[in-house]
């Protein structure tokens, strides 16, 4: 599938984007960004849009370090619990022979 140009519209600035998949998904995220900044912006008294995209920047960085810690926590307990089942039924097994 082609890559499709897709105007989004970020902190007052406009771009054309060009989208791999669903053009809707850019949107939407593009979206979510300009909320973001915007929110930032009106927080932080500034208008500076340097500032306000580095500080989006680090909110969303933080976000990302805090999602990998959650995912890495569910692969360990899902590693023993997939361990845990695999016991199980070896055990289940010696007891049918």
């Amino acid at each position: 599938m082609p890559k499709q140009p897709v105007r989004v519209h970020i902190f007052n600035q406009s771009y054309t984007l060009l989208a791999d998949g669903d053009p809707g998904e850019v949107e939407m995220v593009a979206h979510e960004i300009d909320e973001l900044m915007s929110n930032i912006a009106s927080r932080a008294g500034t208008g500076d849009s340097t500032r306000v995209a580095v500080l989006a920047c680090l909110h969303l960085a933080d976000k990302l370090r805090s999602t990998e810690a959650q995912l890495r926590s569910i692969e360990d307990k899902s590693s023993r619990i997939a361990g845990l089942l695999e016991r199980a039924l070896d055990d289940a097994q010696l007891e049918n022979v």
